[in-house]
């Protein structure tokens, strides 16, 4: 894919009002939210289905009340619920292990709360001018914000889902394209500068402000490492080898009993099955390993003699070689079913090579949808940002003990992906959709 083609697609792109897309949004998060809980005994509503996940309930009122907080009380709406109602689905003050614990709304009373919500922010809407100084509203930031938001609430529902033991929950799953095999090789990014992050109207603060970078030669992988090829890593021991290891990954999976990815299920020599929701079927090899760590990712990358890509890397390989901006590898074009696999209704990643369109203009497939990425970078903050509309949302985040993933995965909304977007987690964490791919210095 040329640069000529981004800059087709991006004069192609015809800017939505943002009261129209604002609406929009909001309504497929809505809809998608409740299409995962759809069926769902109450008893697995409220339930605690792992320690390190909310009641699935519990994630319900609380994308509500931000709604409320957000949409209504500090644009002149009237308040649903006192204040003190805030306190508790405050994820600040509540960890999601002690959550269970808290006097929350039934699931009927929490179906209720959101929807009354919603009635009321689209009331509102309405009333509110297309043009404001007031940063909250410019674009209709604040309502990008709560659509992703409970986007990425929606994830998090699906990840709660897949660690579900009580209930078998069985979703049809759109078809994922079935390529040919795709080989695995490396692709040159030269060096040079690049510009990273973005001043767009929805982005997030810590993916500001947008700035220059210097980034040296490189090498990556053009996709994300497969089922197959850590299969290799698994079989060959590297479970068992500290040389592979950073100190703090081999004394955790030592003490966890780690040895292989998390929903493989080993069923003797070289048989591998693997749970996914309710299904248990055998290992696809040619699909992007997820459910793995950090500390996962980083000894496979040093066992292959490779290196995790550092953030910036990441963003350059997605962003192009050839300094036009882009805010998707393929260009401007919002994501289609024929650039990634995002969504959620795949329920799992494609096969590697499966969306030739989303290429980078340097060949890099796959770098949005399928996993989200692991990086070599700790999670910190550009020069010049600053904390907005709350410091909770990043910045009380910043330091060494997160790791920021990038690219979004098969269960991320397309409203919340995009070249300059930003995650971050525990090196530990495994129930996420998480995979990775390997870089190396070109000198």
């Amino acid at each position: 894919m040329s640069g000529s083609r981004g800059a087709t697609q991006a004069s192609r792109v015809t800017p939505v009002p943002w009261k129209a897309r604002a609406w929009r949004e909001l309504e497929s998060a809505r809809a998608r939210t409740l299409g995962l809980l759809a069926g769902l005994p109450e008893a697995e509503l409220v339930r605690q289905h792992s320690p390190l996940m909310s009641p699935l309930i519990w994630d319900v009122t609380h994308v509500a009340n931000y709604e409320e907080q957000w949409l209504l009380r500090p644009l002149g709406g009237s308040a649903l619920k006192d204040p003190a109602f805030d306190s508790t689905y405050d994820a600040f003050r509540h960890p999601r292990r002690t959550r269970s614990e808290l006097p929350l709304l039934s699931p009927a009373d929490a179906f209720a709360y959101a929807a009354q919500v919603r009635q009321a922010v689209q009331e509102h809407l309405e009333k509110l001018p297309e043009d404001s100084a007031d940063p909250l509203l410019r674009d209709g930031f604040v309502f990008g914000m709560v659509a992703q938001h409970e986007q990425q609430h929606a994830e998090t529902l699906t990840a709660t889902l897949q660690l579900l033991t009580t209930w078998e929950y069985r979703p049809a799953a759109r078809e994922r394209p079935r390529p040919g095999a795709v080989p695995q090789h490396e692709v040159l990014i030269p060096g040079g500068p690049v510009r990273l992050g973005s001043d767009g109207a929805w982005v997030y603060d810590n993916e500001r402000p947008a700035h220059e970078a210097e980034v040296p030669a490189f090498f990556l992988d053009a996709h994300p490492v497969t089922n197959g090829d850590y299969l290799v890593f698994v079989e060959a021991g590297g479970y068992e080898d500290p040389r592979w290891w950073h100190p703090k990954g081999w004394e955790f999976i030592q003490a966890e009993g780690i040895r292989y990815p998390l929903f493989w299920l080993p069923q003797g020599q070289h048989v591998w099955l693997r749970r996914r929701f309710g299904y248990v079927e055998p290992l696809p090899k040619d699909e992007p390993v997820q459910h793995v760590c950090w500390y996962e990712a980083d000894a496979y990358a040093r066992w292959a003699g490779k290196r995790l890509p550092t953030e910036a890397e990441w963003e350059k390989a997605a962003v192009g070689s050839d300094g036009t901006p882009r805010e998707h590898p393929w260009g401007a074009a919002p994501p289609a079913l024929a650039h990634a696999n995002l969504g959620g209704d795949t329920w799992g990643p494609a096969p590697v090579g499966s969306f030739p369109e989303g290429r980078s203009v340097d060949n890099v497939w796959g770098l949005l949808g399928d996993v989200w990425e692991w990086t070599a970078s700790d999670f910190g903050g550009y020069v010049g940002f600053r904390s907005f509309p709350y410091r909770e949302y990043s910045e009380v985040f910043f330091g060494a003990e997160y790791k920021v993933l990038r690219g979004g995965a098969w269960a991320s909304a397309p409203v919340a992906v995009r070249n300059s977007f930003r995650n971050w987690d525990f090196p530990i964490r495994r129930q996420i959709f998480a995979g990775f791919r390997c870089a190396r210095d070109a000198t």
